[in-house]
């Protein structure tokens, strides 16, 4: 569309400088005037033949340029309100979410978060300042967000108040202790998991808000030192904790008010009809028993640390809810 108009004039001044046998710069003044319809006069004397190629050219070529201008016009318009419209449609599917998961940068780890949560089935949004890293973003249950993870609109708009949890796993300690900052003064409920490089940064982003802490370098080096000690273990904590193994999973489930396991001696309740192992109970207190006996009594806001398949910790899950 843009070449149509430089395209015209070259015909105009071809057209004028064969039939007429003007030069070239009269042929092309004479196909800019006539195109543009200034009336400026013939710039030499037209012969019947370029009178009739004139006229023909007066036609086309005005018809053809009021053509690609509104085409282009069009173009830029509706470009314009798909974007007005997609961004519109991104607001209100967000709008939408409860208790979904924050995922802070799409980079090496943030990738493989939401590929965890996509196993998982968890609605997440990914925030990432880059249009063209997101622009690939195909992941089931995910919302891409363009913008800047620690500006306090663009966490709202990504539903921080509503949020379960958030993830902050930007590339720099800097960046990721901002947006925890901003996200914990946003909710104060919400579980804010932090990535640091530097063991210093650890104890600035727990000041800071996170909940969790997690360094991949520290990590990285603890699985390696164990799989190399304790092969069979490492094996088995990646085997429970893969969500796309059924067999064998561990989870962790909250004991609401009206469950009907709470109240009850382990002995007596309905968690050992259930199938489940029971590994820890997290108590409201930070208290961690593990191995609890027959004796023990669960209660109202009990965390249960449970190993089973998925079919069982389903049938647990919907038992704590009450």
């Amino acid at each position: 569309m843009f070449s149509v108009p430089p395209g015209l004039v070259v015909l105009g001044a071809v057209a004028y400088h064969v039939l007429e046998g003007w030069g070239w710069l009269d042929s092309f003044y004479m196909a800019v005037t006539t195109l543009a319809t200034v009336g400026y006069g013939e710039v030499h004397p037209l012969s019947d033949r370029g009178r009739i190629f004139t006229m023909f050219y007066v036609l086309g070529g005005v018809f053809t340029i009021g053509w690609a201008a509104s085409e282009v016009i069009r173009s830029v318009v509706s470009g314009e309100l798909n974007t007005a419209f997609e961004r519109q449609r991104l607001e209100k599917n967000l709008l939408r979410l409860r208790d979904h998961v924050i995922v802070c940068g799409y980079g090496r780890m943030g990738k493989l978060v939401c590929q965890e949560l996509t196993q998982l089935k968890l609605p997440y949004v990914v925030i990432d300042r880059s249009p063209e890293v997101l622009a690939t973003f195909e992941l089931a249950h995910g919302m891409p967000l363009v913008g800047d993870a620690s500006s306090d609109e663009v966490l709202r708009m990504a539903g921080v108040e509503r949020a379960r949890a958030l993830a902050a796993v930007l590339a720099s300690d800097a960046d990721n202790l901002y947006v925890t900052m901003s996200a914990r003064l946003q909710s104060e409920k919400l579980f804010l998991v932090a990535r640091g490089e530097n063991e210093a940064t650890e104890s600035k982003l727990k000041r800071a808000g996170a909940s969790r802490v997690i360094s991949p370098y520290v990590i990285g080096g603890q699985r390696m030192a164990h799989a190399i000690v304790r092969p069979a273990v490492v094996d088995f904590i990646e085997l429970a904790t893969r969500s796309q193994h059924l067999d064998l999973q561990i989870e962790e489930v909250v004991l609401a008010e009206r469950s009907s396991l709470s109240g009850l001696p382990l002995r007596d309740g309905e968690l050992r009809k259930l199938g489940v192992i029971l590994v820890a109970i997290l108590k409201p207190s930070g208290e961690m028993v593990f191995k609890p006996g027959g004796d023990a009594v669960l209660t109202n806001g009990d965390k249960l640390i449970l190993l089973g398949s998925r079919e069982e910790l389903d049938r647990v899950a919907v038992a704590a809810r009450g």
